[in-house]
Formats: structure tokens, sequence, C-alpha cells
């Protein structure tokens, strides 16, 4: 792990930027480009977006990314090509782009639920793959990416990490891995947003405005995260500085359990995971 988290910025400066193409310019892939400029690590005249429907993504125009409806095109520009496709177009992206992919090209996967072993499959050659999943906070730095790979060097991976390494926290993990990852991490972003909805309801119940309530949970959330990034701690123990005898708190954590909080959040969770261990390919 060490060894993928060395410092290898110097692989990736101003100087020496690799030319990007970003396969799939929906939400994620759109987040990815801008995360990339906004770290310094990319120029938007460096990255290509490729979608069909072109009007979809025309606001990124004024931002200096090259857009493209054609795929083969994007590939011949690029070293780096990070695939933000649905797991149903792959086989057919892969059929189109395959024999256009060179040497020189390394590929990046943020494809839900597709392993390094299918897409190795549909290009039956050996290429460089890394795959990866971050969340759409990576448009502002704040993303939680893990990574995995297959028949990519040591500093192939590590090139790519230091990439993601500067638009919020990285893992390296085990490929097997990688559909919890999702869950926790990628689907993580609605299932917390969910939270924060719900605590800005009840400040509105109790006499705040809407955008009172969202700042203070919001900013309470955020709060509460970093407590734990901060100082390695562990929950419980930042709850017990909270919660007093006979106090407001343990009452509504109380409350909270008694209605089944955390077993439906676990709940949840594990049923996203089912879902996705049953995604058809």
């Amino acid at each position: 792990m060490k060894l993928l988290g060395c410092t290898l910025n110097q692989s990736v400066t101003k100087n020496n930027m690799k030319k990007i193409a970003i396969i799939g310019g929906g939400n994620l892939g759109s987040a990815i480009a801008l995360g990339l400029v906004k770290s310094n690590l990319a120029k938007a005249s460096g990255i290509t977006i490729t979608r069909r429907n072109l009007s979809k993504i025309d606001h990124l125009k004024k931002e200096g990314f090259i857009l493209s409806d054609n795929n083969i095109d994007a590939l011949k520009k690029a070293e780096l090509i990070i695939l933000c496709v649905q797991p149903k177009q792959l086989a057919g992206l892969l059929a189109e782009i395959g024999s256009s992919i060179q040497s020189k090209h390394v590929l990046v996967s943020t494809i839900t639920g597709i392993s390094t072993e299918e897409i190795a499959s549909h290009l039956k050659k050996k290429t460089p793959l890394i795959r990866v999943m971050p969340n759409t906070a990576i448009a502002i730095g704040q993303s939680m990416t893990c990574i995995c790979s297959k028949d990519a060097s040591d500093r192939q991976l590590a090139e790519v990490k230091n990439l993601f390494d500067s638009l919020g926290e990285t893992l390296v993990i085990e490929e097997r891995l990688m559909k919890a990852a999702t869950v926790l991490a990628a689907s993580g972003i609605a299932f917390f947003m969910r939270y924060i909805r719900a605590a800005t309801q009840g400040g509105i119940q109790m006499g705040f405005d809407a955008e009172e309530a969202q700042l203070i949970a919001a900013q309470t959330a955020k709060g509460a995260a970093s407590l734990l990034l901060s100082s390695d701690s562990h929950p419980e123990i930042e709850i017990d500085k909270v919660t007093t005898p006979e106090g407001c708190t343990i009452a509504g954590l109380n409350e909270m359990e008694h209605q089944g909080l955390s077993s439906a959040l676990i709940k949840g969770i594990i049923t996203s995971f089912e879902k996705i261990n049953n995604i058809k390919k």
C-alpha cells in the first residue's frame, strides 16, 4: 500500500500532463473532468469528453474541454482512457474502440459491477486496466475512490492513483471488494444526502427556515465526518462526548434506535449490495 501511495506527483505535472479521453460525458464523467482541471492535474484543452448527444454537455465547451461524439477520434488524442458508460453499453463500446486501443493507452474503468477480467475478455488483447470507483463529490475534490488493477505496472497504477488522490481520498483494494465499495462510497452519497434532507425537515418543523436548517444539517454532517478523519477516532467515542445523563441527545438517539435507524441503514446498504450483485450484463 505504501508503494502505491508514494510521492509520484512528479509523474503528473503541468509539464507532463497526459492527454485524457473520457468516454461518456454523463454526471460522473463530467465530474471527473471538472475535478481534474480544478486540481490542476490536467488542462481542459487536454481532455476530450464524448457523448452521443453533445447538446447535453454543451456547457462544458465554455470551460475549454474538447467535446466529441466520435470515440475513435477521442482515443487517437489520448493516453489515458476513462470509461464512464453504463454497464449495458460496455460490450458495444469495446467492440467499437477495441481495435483502436494501442500500447500507449491505459484503460481506466468506472463502470459499476464490471470486472477487469470481463473487460479484458472483450478486448482480446493485453491492456493495462485500472478499475476505479469514485463518487460524484469528485467534482469538488472530495471523492472517496477505491482502486484495483489488472495487467498494469506499479507505475501506471500509481499514476492513476495520484490523479484521484488529488480529487479526494483513495484506497487500493482487492477487486473482490469493488462492488461493496460501490455501495458504500458511490451509493453512499445518496444515503448521506437522505439523512441531511431528513435532518433539514426536522429543523424546519422546529422553526428554522429551510435554508437555515439545511446549512446547519450539512455543516454538522461535515463536522462529524471531519472529526473521524482528522483524529482517527471511533463514532461511539464522539457520541459519548455529546451525550449526557438524562440529556436530550441520548433521548433522541434512543428513539432513533427504537425506530430502527441503524438496522434500516444496514439493511439498505446490504439491499444495494445484493442488487449490484444481480446486475444483468
